[in-house]
């Protein structure tokens, strides 16, 4: 459950459930969402900003208090979240 980065060309390599180290639920924060541990960004804000267009590189630069690591671990959240969802 550790997130590994490879130095020489800066590789993630994500075990299962690795986003737990970045991703807190918080009744006392943002109404309960899954937020960045530390910040009050939402999973959903990185989420939408992937889906309004904007790259890695710009949430990185509008956001310089969040890292690769913290984003990413908000996609392998909402990936994991899809994957565990039961079609009635």
């Amino acid at each position: 459950m550790r997130l590994n980065e490879n130095a020489l060309n800066n590789v993630y390599i994500w075990d299962m459930n690795t986003y737990a180290n970045f991703i807190e639920i918080n009744a006392d924060k943002r109404f309960g969402r899954p937020c960045i541990i530390g910040t009050r960004i939402a999973v959903y804000d990185v989420l939408n900003w992937f889906a309004s267009g904007m790259t890695l590189e710009q949430i990185l630069e509008d956001f310089d208090e969040l890292t690769e690591a913290q984003v990413l671990a908000c996609l392998a959240y909402a990936a994991d979240r899809e994957h565990k969802i039961r079609v009635a």
